[in-house]
């Protein structure tokens, strides 16, 4: 089954962003070109070669002309290939029907499954993904709340912690994988929760050393503020994703009860908990600000 996407596509990829949208890389072409060469030992080679070239012929408009040899097979499918990159969803679209149709054929064989498919693209930093019969956009998808690149009051090897963890989030969340997103983004609000610990107030001091203590402690010292509130939020939404019952993410999921969570659910969460970093690690410079007399 062909993948829908716009139409509009077809002829007007679009354009480049922050992922790779227009075309696809000359690296990502020849690793798919690699997975074919792998398919293609499974059977007659030759036969294989000329099944992937008559479906990116197709994608590009091109009549397709069995080659006199397997040589040749080999080399008119390079063109081929090369020819269909100049269109990123085409190009994806050939390859994905190829291997659909293949597999039809041949039950046993080993074929590129989507999640293969949407790691090899994730890889190059293309912007597309598969979802059941659908190609999406990544580029297009709703953006993830922005959090500060460099927050201020957080160390080097603090930093790197912060940022790397951001970063597998957002990869964990491109391969669909969002008990793990959620899961990376929940250890980090924990962890920089931990940036809290004995920091001084004009309210006080605050005692606690894990995650509930120091949520604890800052609302105590601040009622009725918006960070009150924000930490009240921040508490029912990690005890939610906490819990078996809820997200599961860290005390495992209630096979009776739990639900497992979606990609936009974890899309959602994801986001909340960046919006909570953002405004905790601006109000923990704020502190550390009065506390130096800034």
């Amino acid at each position: 089954m062909a993948l829908k996407y716009p139409i509009a596509w077809r002829a007007f990829p679009p354009e480049d962003g922050i992922y790779i949208n227009k075309s696809m890389p000359p690296q990502a072409v020849e690793e798919f070109l690699s997975y074919i060469r792998k398919l293609s030992i499974q059977g007659s080679r030759w036969d294989t070669l000329e099944h992937f070239k008559s479906y990116f012929s197709a994608s590009t408009g091109s009549a397709h002309y069995r080659s006199s040899s397997e040589s040749w097979a080999e080399s008119d499918l390079v063109t081929s290939l090369d020819s269909a990159a100049e269109n990123a969803p085409l190009f994806i679209e050939a390859f994905h029907e190829a291997c659909s149709s293949l597999k039809r054929r041949n039950q046993d064989w080993w074929t590129p499954d989507d999640e293969q498919i949407n790691t090899t693209l994730n890889q190059h930093n293309v912007g597309y993904r598969i979802q059941g019969i659908q190609l999406v956009s990544l580029e297009s998808s709703q953006p993830a709340v922005p959090v500060p690149s460099a927050p201020p009051t957080l160390e080097q090897t603090a930093l790197d912690i912060y940022q790397g963890s951001l970063a597998r989030s957002e990869e964990l969340l491109s391969q669909g994988h969002a008990r793990e997103a959620v899961q990376e983004s929940l250890w980090l609000l924990e962890t920089v929760s931990t940036a809290f610990k004995g920091l001084e107030t004009e309210s006080g001091t605050v005692a606690g050393k894990y995650f509930n203590h120091i949520v604890r402690d800052l609302r105590k010292l601040h009622p009725g503020t918006t960070l009150d509130r924000t930490l009240e939020w921040v508490s029912s939404l990690h005890g939610y994703l906490s819990s078996p019952g809820g997200g599961g993410v860290r005390h495992g999921l209630d096979l009776n009860s739990g639900v497992q969570l979606s990609e936009n659910e974890g899309r959602l969460y994801c986001n909340l908990i960046r919006s909570y970093l953002g405004y905790l690690l601006a109000e923990h410079a704020k502190f550390q600000a009065a506390r130096n007399g800034k």
